[in-house]
């Protein structure tokens, strides 16, 4: 079993090539790897109470892990009492942390 972390910057509003990286986790998960996925700068959009989050729904049902960067929803004015259900607040440290423990990374 690996473990996967999967670092989401784009926002599924601006960009149309998001929809991969959520397919693939999906498939790691599925496969009985550990997944998660870290939500980053303007990735925080979909991650509000309300907002088009199917994607980041299905992905916690499929068991992975879905982080939003505290920092970034404070840049955006997203509190973290606001989140979708299935996403946690969580300081940019925890990719740090799993970088050194030998968490595959995959950025986009």
């Amino acid at each position: 079993m690996a473990n996967y972390l999967f670092i989401e910057s784009r926002d599924p509003y601006g960009s149309n090539d998001t929809q991969f990286c959520c397919d693939l986790a999906k498939q790691l998960a599925q496969q009985g790897d550990a997944v998660t996925v870290f939500l980053v700068q303007n990735g925080v959009f979909p991650a509000r109470a309300g907002a088009r989050a199917d994607e980041l729904s299905a992905l916690a049902k499929a068991g992975i892990e879905i982080l939003a960067d505290e920092f970034s929803l404070r840049e955006r004015g997203i509190p973290t009492d606001r989140l979708t259900a299935g996403v946690k607040p969580a300081p940019l440290d925890v990719v740090i942390d799993r970088l050194a423990d030998g968490c595959k990374a995959i950025w986009h």
